[in-house]
């Protein structure tokens, strides 16, 4: 019994893939605020190349 208990607490694949779990999670959210703050510069450039296209 005490071996397994031991055994639990020495295994680190859990640890890794939280571990892993967590750095996506905060990349993900870096991503967003990322996209947060430069949305408005693109919703301009996009509307500019629309307009342009239409005047062709």
């Amino acid at each position: 019994m005490m071996k397994q208990v031991m055994r639990l607490f020495k295994e680190e694949e859990g640890q890794a893939l939280t571990e892993y779990g967590l750095l996506v999670g905060l990349i993900a959210i870096a991503v967003i605020g990322t996209l947060m703050l430069i949305a408005p510069e693109l919703d301009r450039i996009f509307e500019l190349i629309a307009t342009t296209l239409q005047g062709v």
